[in-house]
């Protein structure tokens, strides 16, 4: 299955980015295989609708599932909307939260887990 996780940088042993509108990379990998592509985040510098961009940025990733720190109101909304189950709360390595995707220790998040905003504080 193809998730997408939140990214301080563009591997596996790479840390998971507590944002999700302004994370550094998004890590696409399969979690089966653990074959993955590292994407540069095209809104972490936006003005503003960063959660929105990179919401619809992951949509059209095809993954079905994405796993952040946290994630905005307006960037969970995109998702949900998509039909991507969103799981906040993670941290640790890349690597790591994908062992425990694999073994069913995540739940999806029932709504955002902070304010708009929140990466730009």
């Amino acid at each position: 299955m193809r998730i997408c996780i939140t990214s301080q940088g563009n591997n596996l042993d790479s840390s998971v980015d507590p944002r999700f509108g302004r994370c550094q990379y998004f890590i696409i990998v399969d979690s089966d295989t653990l074959e993955f592509e590292a994407v540069e985040n095209p809104s972490v510098v936006a003005g503003g609708g960063a959660g929105i961009q990179s919401g619809q940025f992951i949509a059209n990733k095809t993954v079905k599932a994405v796993l952040t720190g946290n994630v905005g109101p307006n960037a969970f909304q995109t998702l949900q909307a998509a039909g991507i189950n969103v799981i906040t709360g993670v941290s640790g390595s890349v690597k790591e939260v994908v062992e425990k995707y694999n073994k069913g220790e995540f739940k999806a998040t029932q709504g955002p887990s902070v304010d708009s905003h929140f990466g730009l504080r």
